[in-house]
């Protein structure tokens, strides 16, 4: 009442603050993942701490924005409308971080990441050439499995990466890939393995020896797994599961015991390459770049150099 007379008109709603781009952010990897703990993994924070970030949002919009079941998550209607304008604008401001990074790393080092298998391919050959040009310092390289490498490019913790492809090259958010060779996991055995004189293996032979693997983890031992998988096979358990072909080729030298691991991490070894009846693991390396933006000058360059090298060293393993 103002003055003996009571007004009709409502009083406004206090103001409520503006989403910010890490709320916004997790609702879209919530709704493109299907599920709140893979989406916690994709953002490295815990899932308590995601579920609040959500919750924040929901309550300054005012309406419920995923339906949640045992299932995993999905958008409402309200929340799908959400979504389309989050991530135009979460594209933009990728944009945006991708410009004030270039800028502060003009001039600066160039940050590659490198799967174990790139990297004894024929990464380490690129970076002992630059080396050798006087261009120490100008490659900061980090080697890691090949999911990891895309975290990396995808989080902004590397410019540019090398790894293997995913199995049905399957979509990785934050980054995008372009081939440079093609490769294979094959198995192969030392030189002073009974099966080094064949050329080949039976189906029955290769599923009921024991190997000498790469770790869980490495796009290897995906790729392997998959095809098995697919075709309703199973393996005996490994010999051993190294977690890098480096120290693969010294577990199955030290066993003289059959391998599987990268045809390129092979060459110029002392191992002797098989065909499995009926089995193909085929694979490739691609360059991980980010998903947004034109690479910097610098990344280019290093981009052009290890799809020559990686040339060079897939003509090799051909002749």
């Amino acid at each position: 009442m103002l003055g003996g007379v009571m007004s009709d008109t409502p009083s406004p709603s206090p103001p409520t603050r503006a989403p910010d781009i890490v709320e916004l952010r997790s609702l879209c990897a919530a709704a493109e993942l299907g599920s709140l703990g893979r989406a916690a993994i994709r953002l490295h924070v815990s899932q308590p701490a995601l579920s609040k970030r959500l919750h924040n949002l929901e309550s300054i919009v005012g309406v419920e924005l995923l339906e949640r079941s045992p299932q995993g998550v999905k958008l409402t209607p309200a929340g799908r409308r959400l979504y389309e304008e989050a991530r135009r604008l979460l594209e933009q401001a990728d944009r945006v971080q991708e410009v004030i990074g270039g800028l502060k790393r003009a001039g600066g080092p160039v940050r590659l990441a490198a799967s174990h298998s790139a990297f004894e391919s024929f990464v380490g050959e690129l970076l002992g050439q630059l080396s050798d040009q006087e261009h120490t310092g100008k490659v900061e390289l980090v080697t890691a499995n090949s999911s990891v490498v895309r975290d990396l490019v995808a989080d902004g913790r590397a410019d540019i990466g090398v790894a293997a492809s995913r199995p049905h090259r399957t979509p990785y958010p934050g980054v995008r890939e372009v081939t440079i060779a093609t490769d294979a996991v094959v198995c192969a055995v030392p030189r002073e393995h009974p099966w080094s004189t064949r050329d080949g293996i039976s189906l029955r032979e290769f599923l009921r020896t024991p190997m000498v693997m790469r770790d869980l983890g490495s796009n290897s031992r995906w790729t392997v797994d998959a095809v098995l998988r697919e075709r309703g096979l199973e393996m005996v358990a490994p010999l051993a599961e190294a977690p890098s072909p480096q120290a693969a080729k010294r577990e199955a030298r030290s066993h003289r015991a059959p391998i599987l691991v990268s045809r390129h991490v092979l060459l110029g070894h002392d191992f002797h390459e098989l065909a499995v009846d009926g089995l193909q693991f085929d694979r490739e390396f691609v360059l991980v770049l980010p998903a947004y933006g034109e690479p910097a000058a610098n990344v280019a360059h290093l981009a052009d150099q290890l799809r020559e090298v990686a040339g060079r060293w897939q003509g090799r393993r051909a002749s």
